[in-house]
């Protein structure tokens, strides 16, 4: 699963991202994306998962990157643990996604495919996006 190997911070604030995403809004690598369209938080299953699905409705055929990384912590306390006691343990890493910010990148499919596996990925995370290519396509 993807999280970071050695956090400099174990556990963070719950502060997320509020404005709308400047860095990371166009295609860089591939020739279709998968743009944000609402803000929220992404789990490192839901990027396997999305991944995973990408792959293989692709028949592992061209190239997939994945635009963003899961590097913040979430905590939670034990069920039936009282309030009180300090902060609880590290469950998940998860990504904060803002508006405007491409997901996953794919090329070397056809335009037909890589919208098709585009979309059956987009099932698999809980914000809403959109496909897009590049300007030439």
């Amino acid at each position: 699963m993807l999280q970071p190997k050695k956090p400099k911070y174990r556990k963070q604030f719950r502060l997320g991202a509020t404005a709308m995403a400047s860095r990371g809004i166009t295609l860089a690598f591939g020739e279709y994306g998968l743009k944000s369209m609402g803000r929220g938080r992404l789990s490192e299953q839901q990027i396997e998962a999305a991944r995973r699905t990408i792959t293989h409705f692709t028949r592992r055929g061209g190239k997939v990157w994945i635009r963003l990384f899961p590097d913040k912590p979430v905590t939670g306390k034990p069920a039936g643990t009282g309030m009180g006691a300090g902060k609880g343990d590290v469950k998940n890493y998860v990504a904060v996604v803002t508006p405007g910010k491409i997901i996953f990148e794919i090329a070397g499919v056809p335009h037909e495919i890589a919208q098709e596996a585009l979309s059956r990925a987009a099932h698999k995370l809980s914000i809403k996006t959109r496909f897009v290519a590049k300007e030439g396509q």
